[in-house]
């Protein structure tokens, strides 16, 4: 009998909040959904947590800097169709900064051609990926 083993791409999200009640989004430089905003995050690297790539990846997208220790656990989404690229499967947490926190878009060609604090009441739509559900 043969089995069908899936290939999983481990990836790493951030919903980060303000005290004040907006979310940061990105807008995405790259398909799939180029120029559709998402939350921030990407791949895990070899040797690397996902709380540790979840932190990396909201400074590279967003300039935004937190402490792992600080990010809470959200969720795992493991859809199998959750992106056209394939299987994927995200660890999603949580980080609450100041109201003042400000985010730039990445400086690198695959990182965010903009990053905006957006009212958790009024999101652009559509999201992303499954970020809506997120």
């Amino acid at each position: 009998m043969s089995e069908n083993h899936a290939v999983i791409h481990y990836t790493a999200d951030v919903v980060a909040v303000t005290d004040d009640g907006r979310v940061l989004l990105i807008k995405r430089g790259w398909p799939p959904f180029e120029n559709h905003w998402a939350l921030p995050g990407g791949h895990v690297d070899d040797g690397e947590t996902s709380r540790r790539a979840a932190a990396r990846e909201l400074e590279e997208e967003t300039g935004v800097r937190v402490a792992e220790e600080t990010l809470r656990l959200v969720g795992v989404w493991d859809q199998p169709d959750r992106d056209p690229r394939g299987r994927y499967v995200t660890v999603t947490y949580l980080a609450t900064v100041p109201a003042t926190t400000q985010a730039v878009a990445g400086d690198d060609a695959r990182d965010a051609r903009d990053a905006r604090w957006w009212p958790l009441t009024d999101l652009p739509q559509p999201l992303a990926f499954d970020h809506a559900d997120i």
